[in-house]
């Protein structure tokens, strides 16, 4: 059986529903899986054993030349001619559904009533229900796994294997670190850098901090300015990024890709939330634990003006923190 999953962004949406792979997998050893995803998202998949190939389109171009539309069409549909036995729409938005039917006929994906952009359902012959506001990772699995009949329970989750994979191993400026993602796609998601200063000051370990624009560079800098045990990382590649993941051994950051980056790769990991849910957005584990502001939040319309994340108390992150290094 050949398939093809259609999860073209963002970062963190590509890693909840990378999960899957290992069990769809290990259900049919035999089964071919490509992955169409946009092009700026491959390396977040490249190297992953469980993907046969990796289709990038470039959607976002559309937005700056209409032109490209018809260049992006022509490259889905050459796609189409690996005569895929089933499309399954992971994304649920309606340029997701249009880029899952022209690759093939037989398409599976969210239900009406289990995304926002429900026209996309129209598209699917399989119809998935799982509630919107439902945890993300299970959203992903239920709606990949259940057109293969394949079944998989909580305690399956949180004894997956890490599914991360990279071939970059760039060379560390520090070792024995735990490390800040100081930034996020929306301010909203964003722990202030003073407070991160008051973390990185009560912890005595070496901290490195990532970054990927200047924005976070200058929060970096910062940070490596008032307190002795900062280093700031190297600009790096997402395959780099993962390295950087994977060897650290704590990681400390917002509803971001990089932060969902540790709980797929194992690392002990804290996340910080704000105006975004957390029991939606993250899995909870013995080693990869929240801290949620005490600001109320709809999964269905998020508050574009709620900063509550600032009002998590510095040494709550600390006393977690220590926990889990001593785990």
């Amino acid at each position: 059986m050949k398939i093809a999953i259609v999860k073209l962004s963002a970062m963190g949406d590509i890693i909840h529903a990378m999960v899957a792979l290992q069990f769809i997998r290990k259900a049919d050893p035999n089964i071919k899986i490509d992955w169409i995803v946009e092009e700026s998202f491959r390396q977040v998949l490249e190297n992953n054993p469980y993907i046969d190939n990796i289709l990038p389109i470039n959607l976002k171009s559309i937005k700056k030349d209409k032109k490209q539309l018809i260049n992006q069409i022509k490259k889905i549909k050459s796609y189409a001619n690996n005569h895929y036995d089933l499309v399954i729409d992971a994304q649920g938005l309606i340029k997701s559904a249009i880029t899952s039917k022209l690759l093939g006929k037989k398409i599976a994906g969210f239900s009406k009533n289990s995304i926002r952009e429900g026209v996309a359902s129209y598209f699917y012959e399989e119809k998935v229900e799982i509630a919107y506001e439902s945890n993300a990772i299970e959203r992903n699995l239920k709606v990949l796994c259940k057109p293969l009949n394949i079944e998989v329970k909580r305690e399956d989750i949180l004894k997956k294997e890490p599914f991360l994979y990279y071939k970059s191993s760039p060379k560390l400026p520090i070792e024995n670190y735990i490390l800040f993602v100081v930034g996020a796609s929306v301010a909203t998601k964003i722990y202030p850098k003073e407070l991160f200063l008051e973390v990185a000051k009560s912890l005595n370990e070496n901290i490195l901090v990532i970054w990927a624009n200047k924005e976070e560079y200058s929060i970096a800098q910062f940070l490596k300015e008032h307190s002795y045990n900062i280093t700031i990382a190297p600009k790096v590649t997402l395959d780099e990024l993962k390295f950087l993941i994977d060897k650290s051994k704590l990681v400390i950051g917002g509803d971001t890709g990089p932060t969902h980056m540790a709980w797929a790769l194992n690392i002990p990991s804290i996340t910080l939330f704000g105006n975004t849910p957390e029991y939606r957005n993250t899995y909870i584990t013995n080693i990869n634990k929240v801290l949620k502001s005490n600001s109320v939040v709809n999964p269905l319309k998020l508050n574009k003006n709620d900063y509550s994340i600032k009002e998590i108390d510095p040494k709550q992150v600390i006393t977690l923190a220590k926990e889990l290094l001593n785990v």
